[in-house]
């Protein structure tokens, strides 16, 4: 496939007829049980011809009903209350665990020491320690594995990572990124959620939800994070909970990081659930020697390009490229020029090339997230906690 970043054994594949079947194991049936059952489904006809077949076999989660009810909507051959015994069905190949981040570690160990193959949604823990622990495990089993940091399979993502591969926009000196949303407004009505709960989410909230995403892709575009300055806020201390008691928020609702990359680079983040009008404004910008690039997730087929001196000063200034030609990564797959794909097209990416990984035996780094990239990640989420904590510049440990 022409953009050397994108799935690139579509032509050299085996048929359909040929391909694998790989049985799929999915722990959780909302939110993103239903956007990757969607993936899943729809790579056999359109990333044609598959690397593997996915076989929704197993699917689970707590409440009995409400599993049923999923299994047959999306239809999965068998319903679990138990991820072990999700786990322990033979015919599921691929653990997908797209849980709550309490349920992140443990059944993904268990599956490790199964010789499941494991996608798990991001972050990929808690903490630190309980993504070691996975990564540790993972390792030992020999599997592949891969976190759910989906926006690296954005064709104008990727575009720009190919840019900078090629040197083309040559030493990197900026890289600012903010990852801004609202569905925690009106501020003191919102009730508590998994989310808000340190127990439930770790105690990065909006460090985990929002902020691991721009994160891992400046991890993914400019390099290895190796310093951190930062400061949270929590904005609102309760909620009220179904009971009409009120619970405590320990985690915070908003960050701001200054961060410095081994390669000389510079860095702002900035993640909040608070910015009135911003409903997913995940927008970054890179800065080099000979251009920048910018991208805007709520604009996700477009990437802003300048390249510095190329045209006379009259008509210099940023391009905004429509990342949709046949060239680009991805879209000989998709539809003809102009006729744009959608958020949930990044889970069919990742998924199939989850797939070949599997199927061909190839390493799913560098354009996938391994449990080490998600350790990785979780890591500075950490630095960004302390050093907030303790108002000092912090050095990344790894």
């Amino acid at each position: 496939m022409a953009g050397g970043g994108g799935f690139t054994s579509m032509t050299s594949a085996k048929t359909e007829k040929e391909a694998p079947k790989l049985g799929i194991g999915m722990l959780g049936y909302a939110f993103m049980g239903k956007a990757h059952t969607n993936a899943w489904k729809k790579i056999p006809y359109m990333m044609y011809p598959p690397p593997a077949v996915p076989e929704l076999t197993a699917i689970c989660g707590r409440n009995k009903e409400a599993v049923t009810a999923a299994a047959q909507r999306y239809s999965y051959k068998k319903a679990y209350t138990d991820w072990r015994d999700l786990i322990a069905d033979d015919e599921v190949q691929i653990f997908d665990n797209g849980g709550t981040n309490n349920i992140h570690a443990e059944p993904s160990i268990a599956a490790a020491k199964a010789g499941k193959h494991i996608f798990c949604e991001k972050p990929l823990s808690r903490s630190p320690e309980e993504s070691k622990a996975m990564l540790d495990a993972v390792e030992i089993a020999g599997i592949k594995h891969m976190v759910g940091y989906n926006y690296r399979f954005l064709p104008a993502i990727r575009l720009a990572r190919e840019l900078i591969e090629s040197g083309k926009l040559g030493r990197i000196f900026h890289y600012r990124a903010s990852y801004l949303q609202e569905w925690v407004l009106p501020a003191y009505n919102m009730p508590m959620t998994w989310r808000l709960d340190k127990n439930v989410a770790g105690s990065g909230g909006v460090l985990g939800d929002l902020g691991a995403h721009i994160i891992d892709l400046g991890r993914f575009l400019v390099g290895e994070v190796d310093s951190v300055s930062a400061m949270t806020r929590t904005f609102v201390q309760e909620r009220p909970t179904g009971d009409g008691s009120l619970a405590t928020v320990e985690c915070p609702d908003a960050f701001v990081a200054t961060v410095g990359f081994d390669n000389g680079a510079i860095g702002t983040l900035e993640a909040t659930r608070f910015a009135a009008g911003r409903k997913n404004y995940e927008v970054l910008e890179i800065n080099g020697e000979n251009g920048s690039i910018v991208f805007d997730l709520e604009r996700l087929n477009e990437l802003g390009v300048y390249w510095f001196g190329e045209e006379p000063k009259e008509t210099q200034g940023f391009k905004n490229v429509l990342v949709s030609e046949p060239y680009h990564p991805w879209w000989s797959n998709w539809w003809p020029q102009g006729h744009v794909i959608g958020w949930e097209h990044t889970f069919v990416h990742e998924f199939t090339h989850l797939l070949d990984c599997i199927v061909n035996d190839k390493d799913v780094a560098p354009y996938g997230a391994t449990f080490l990239d998600g350790y990785r990640t979780d890591c500075i989420c950490a630095a960004i906690l302390e050093s907030s904590a303790t108002q000092r510049h912090i050095d990344v440990q790894y």
